[in-house]
């Protein structure tokens, strides 16, 4: 199945499980004027990140998303970001390019709403689907990357912020490149 327009499509085999993802090529005032069509809600967080990402790290690539959960990359107990990261890297997953997300908002209309409301409790929130890419900054005050909702039919593109002693719940779940660090433009940490 395939969703979105000529500026960022989805393809999903197996929902919820594998995504591909065109990385459009729009202009940043074409991005946010798209998201702000389509109803997208953003936070301040997120506002911030794509005041600060290169939109043209991957445009005009089409990326393979694998959405996992922290347990499935062997870490039952929860882990930090960055154990989460050199998890996936173990196995051959790699980081995405921080522009991967808007376009992924855009395109994904059929992500499943979360059955909480709340929408800042300083954890992950229920149905939050997490773009893995690495930080800008090292700053633990600055946006560390960004996540997409759905809440009560509005979908949202949230940045959120965390530092290396917060962990991730077992049930968290994040979008990793496949194949890693072959996919130009994805980095490991």
């Amino acid at each position: 199945m395939v969703l979105g327009g000529q500026d960022g499509g989805v393809t999903t085999s197996e929902p919820g499980t594998r995504t591909d993802v065109l990385i459009g090529r729009l202009a940043r005032a074409e991005l946010l004027a798209a998201m702000d069509v389509a109803g997208v809600r953003l936070n301040v967080h997120a506002r911030r990140l794509l005041d600060d990402i290169d939109l043209d790290e991957a445009a005009g690539r089409r990326l393979t998303l694998l959405e996992v959960s922290v347990a499935e990359l062997g870490l039952g107990g929860g882990a930090s970001l960055s154990e989460v990261f050199a998890a996936a890297t173990r196995r051959g997953l790699g980081l995405c390019p921080a522009a991967t997300a808007p376009y992924l908002r855009l395109a994904w209309t059929g992500q499943a709403a979360s059955t909480d409301l709340v929408l800042s409790r300083g954890r992950a929130p229920d149905g939050a689907v997490t773009v893995a890419s690495a930080p800008l900054t090292d700053d633990d005050e600055y946006p560390k990357g960004f996540y997409l909702r759905v809440v009560d039919g509005i979908s949202w593109l949230r940045g959120y912020r965390c530092d290396d002693e917060h962990l991730w719940s077992p049930t968290d779940r994040f979008l990793f490149a496949q194949d890693g660090p072959s996919h130009a433009g994805c980095g490991t940490t």
